[in-house]
């Protein structure tokens, strides 16, 4: 009897199938033509002409708004939007572990619900409260107080707009980490805890350096990758609260929005790639910190 050869089972292809294609769609692809495209002069009518490290070189060394206000900027908002969401959401979901699970879950949706919000949708609110007449609600109680005397632009001034920028992604940004986090502290088993007292630990706060934070780094390095992207794609608020690009005077111009000033207001696509690659390699050296901080060590 001759034995029949073994087939190969491709059913675990078929379930992958559709999530390759789209990775490879959505993700490879467009990450791949814009890395071509940043080799390229291109301005999105002729043929893209191949010129090297020229926009490289360009973006380093001649354009002074990039390395004296959008690299500053960006960095500077990320240094604090990013470590203090992201410490504002633990605060918060280790918090709400300790009430009540019902009032929990209403305090919860409270939280997350401005990160379900469009940003375009969040800015028209802010920009009623920040409007610089009379009209705008903090001008309006601040003239009221006796505070101010006469109105300020509060949107169009570069001494207040990264600020407000600042205060408004923070509010809003407590989102699927926050919810991971909050997940992480709940499925902690309680016994640990006990063990730990026995140990020798003897406050809340050591409680939380020495068994919370370990036992849900998983959630924290989920939190931490989250409010790395979400920061550096949160540049639409400073547009969107000011209403032009470039933000006035540049003070609330971040990488994305110079790299939407170039790609679709100046028409120089090969540019705005060259600028979309940095940001790319950006985003990754800070999701490669969060990993070093809170992936597995084996």
């Amino acid at each position: 009897m001759k034995k029949k050869p073994n087939k190969r089972d491709y059913s675990p292809w078929m379930f992958l199938a559709p999530y390759i294609i789209f990775f490879t769609t959505f993700i490879i692809i467009p990450v791949a033509a814009a890395i071509l495209l940043s080799f390229t002069y291109f301005n999105a009518i002729e043929t893209p002409t191949f010129i090297g490290l020229s926009n490289y070189v360009g973006l380093i060394t001649q354009d002074e708004v990039f390395m004296q206000k959008i690299l500053p900027n960006t960095l500077t908002f990320a240094l604090i939007v990013g470590p203090g969401g992201y410490i504002l959401s633990f605060i918060l979901a280790w918090a709400l572990a300790q009430v009540p699970k019902r009032m929990r879950t209403v305090l919860a949706l409270i939280i997350y619900s401005p990160s379900m919000t469009a940003g375009v949708a969040m800015a028209v609110v802010w920009t009623i409260i920040f409007s610089g007449d009379e009209t705008g609600y903090l001008n309006s109680l601040l003239l009221t107080m006796g505070v101010l005397l006469e109105p300020i632009q509060w949107l169009q001034s570069p001494e207040y707009l990264m600020k407000i920028m600042i205060f408004v992604t923070l509010w809003g940004s407590m989102g699927v980490g926050f919810l991971a986090m909050l997940s992480g502290v709940l499925n902690i088993n309680t016994e640990i805890y006990e063990a730990g007292y026995i140990d020798g630990i003897s406050n809340r706060f050591q409680e939380i350096i020495y068994i919370t934070i370990p036992s849900m780094k998983p959630q924290m390095l989920f939190g931490a990758v989250m409010a790395v992207v979400g920061t550096f794609q949160a540049g639409a608020i400073g547009v969107a609260l000011s209403g032009a690009n470039p933000t006035p005077q540049y003070a609330g111009q971040l990488m994305v929005n110079h790299l939407e000033d170039y790609g679709f207001i100046r028409y120089e696509m090969g540019y705005a790639a060259a600028i979309s690659v940095v940001l790319l390699i950006v985003v990754y050296l800070f999701s490669k910190v969060a990993w070093r901080l809170f992936g597995e060590k084996d």
